[in-house]
């Protein structure tokens, strides 16, 4: 069985073994493109089987900062993982070489790690394992995240994980959420910048540290506190829920203690700490890596490291020693899996693949962040007291971005302009502020859409009834146009029938909502699918549709004390019959179309 080989590929070099098979360098033998295969040999049916589902699952992601998944081969030898080689060193080898980076460095990491976790989020793939092994740093600076041998849908999980990284539910066993990955990821930041971990020991020990223990912020740059602080919260709900909004509590903390250019620092010092491992580049060690120019400014530009090779390769050590590490380390256990594109199935002869379905470059997902509003108001007695609202950054049109934000931030505006009316209206009559705050939650973020939805929370300057709605916002990416909800479901959806069907999928949070007592026995009617002339603001619709990383919502209230605000859900398996197509294929999970 060790003499198997999968077709295509020539083999360069070994580049570790295990229990249960081993890790080579390879060429596809016509493009001549380097690769990592991972064998298995003992594989059991039923980890086979998780593989099966990991590939699709995690085939989808696609992002410069996530090693892909090329193929999955399985057959009655047992299992192949085709990957894509990265040419660079473990984050654990330039720490054990280096101790403490600088601050910059450590933020580039800490930022580039998180772009690759939000890739993950966007499509409901929640790590779980995040740790210096598994990011790999290449010649110009940049970071890839490797190995997701353990990752689980969103509300998936167990106590599996790298005990030193884990955040208190995962300990517990506990779904997993992006929040856990935000909470390793902050863990490797603080490791970086100080040299050691936040919490040591072991078993009873330690779990008890990252549960009960407070942060230990002290050891940080007092700039740094707060963003540790938040990013590894004891409670799950007091982190930022992913990574993509982490990325703009980072940004914005970075910039203000250390100028606007801290990544382009970052990021060369970065490199030069990479550079001067280069002899554990792994191409470089094969030899079939060609000389690529070094970052100016670098070690090596100013003499003071080794040539480094280009190309793609395998992350993580491996050097001129033979020996690997991270995802290299150990072919034991379950296999493990880098991400790439969409995976699609084919069969041949007892062998089955999964390879990618489309090998182009595309479009990396949007860095979506949520961003808070305080305003009190001299001209009508209203306070505006911690608002969310979501935005969008690093579009190339500035005039489109511009466009996408306003439509983001539209139901909180839409509110505040209510809300000042009605205070203006009271006039005398109010006896205090009027007061509004909201809570946004971010679902997929590209390539094609951005989902947001809002819960909003208002209190009159005079006693009132009901709460405000529920909004959900939906816009194109290309266009920065919002999609009414005849741009998502199939015209025979909206209809008697089709809301029949569509009630019968999903389930309700409030349990009276649509039982005798409910607002509508029913569900929500057509008409709550459309605008409302006779109710303010007249632009929203009863009935929003909000495409979470995982599931479907429709957040639906008519408002007021009768018809409270509800969450309708069901996953995307449930309902994608009833959407558009083109909406369907951009969504989490496996496309309608047949390949």
């Amino acid at each position: 069985m060790s003499e198997w080989r999968i077709d295509g590929f020539q083999e360069v070099r070994e580049l570790g073994t295990g229990a249960q098979g081993r890790v080579v360098l390879a060429r596809h033998q016509t493009a001549g493109t380097p690769v990592a295969v991972k064998y298995l040999y003992r594989a059991s049916a039923e980890e086979l089987e998780r593989l099966r589902q990991e590939a699709v699952l995690l085939g989808r992601v696609s992002d410069p900062h996530v090693a892909r998944l090329y193929r999955l081969v399985e057959s009655e030898h047992g299992a192949a993982i085709v990957m894509e080689a990265i040419n660079g060193v473990s984050l654990k080898e330039v720490l054990a070489e280096h101790g403490a980076l600088g601050v910059e460095s450590s933020l580039a990491v800490l930022k580039g790690s998180l772009l690759g976790l939000a890739a993950a989020h966007a499509v409901g793939v929640v790590h779980r394992d995040f740790k210096p092994a598994n990011v790999v740093v290449q010649a110009d600076g940049l970071s890839k995240l490797i190995d997701f041998g353990i990752a689980a849908s969103h509300g998936e999980g167990t106590r599996s994980g790298t005990p030193a990284y884990m955040p208190p539910e995962q300990w517990r066993g506990e779904p997993a959420t992006p929040a856990a990955d935000v909470y390793a990821a902050t863990c490797v930041f603080f490791e970086c910048v100080t040299g050691r971990l936040p919490y040591t020991g072991s078993g009873p020990e330690l779990r008890a540290r990252h549960t009960n223990a407070p942060v230990p912020v002290d050891e940080l740059p007092e700039a740094l506190r707060e963003l540790v602080s938040r990013g590894m919260a004891k409670d799950a709900a007091q982190r930022p829920y992913g990574a993509a909004a982490f990325v703009g509590e980072l940004e914005q903390a970075a910039a203000e203690a250390y100028g606007p250019d801290w990544e382009h620092r970052g990021v060369r010092a970065l490199a030069g700490t990479a550079v001067a491992l280069a002899a554990l580049f792994p191409l470089v060690a094969a030899g079939i890596a060609p000389a690529a120019p070094v970052v100016a400014g670098t070690a090596a530009a100013a003499g003071g490291g080794a040539a480094v090779g280009g190309g793609a390769a395998v992350g993580g050590g491996g050097g001129a020693t033979g020996s690997a590490s991270g995802f290299l380390a150990g072919v034991g256990g379950k296999a493990a899996l880098a991400v790439a594109g969409t995976a699609v199935v084919a069969g041949a002869g007892g062998t089955y693949a999964y390879t990618n379905q489309n090998d182009e470059p595309r479009p990396r997902p949007v860095v979506a962040t949520v961003s808070t509003m305080n305003q009190s108001y001299t001209d009508v007695r209203l306070v505006v007291r911690n608002a969310q609202y979501a935005r969008v950054s690093g579009l190339a049109n500035a005039a489109l971005q511009r466009r996408i934000n306003q439509a983001l931030r539209a139901p909180l505006d839409d509110t505040v302009g209510f809300m000042r009316k009605g205070t203006a209206e009271a006039g005398a009559a109010c006896t205090q502020n009027a007061q509004v705050n909201t809570s946004v939650r971010i679902g997929v973020r590209g390539p094609a859409l951005v989902s947001v939805v809002y819960r909003v929370q208002a209190e009159y300057c005079a006693p009132a009834d009901g709460e405000m709605p529920g909004r959900a916002v939906t816009v194109d990416l290309k266009t920065g146009r919002v999609l009414t909800n005849e741009d998502v479901f199939k015209p025979g959806t909206l209809t008697g029938a089709g809301l029949k069907t569509l009630w019968g999928r999903l389930k309700g949070d409030s349990p009276t909502m649509w039982g005798p007592e409910g607002c509508r026995r029913d569900g929500p009617q057509r008409s709550d699918f459309f605008p409302n002339p006779n109710r303010e603001p007249s632009t929203w619709p009863a009935s929003t549709p909000f495409f979470g990383t995982d599931r479907f919502e429709i957040n639906y209230s008519t408002g007021g004390s009768e018809c409270p605000y509800d969450r309708l859900t069901g996953s995307y398996a449930n309902v994608r019959d009833l959407l558009k197509p083109e909406i369907a294929a951009v969504l989490p999970g496996p496309s309608p179309r047949k390949t």
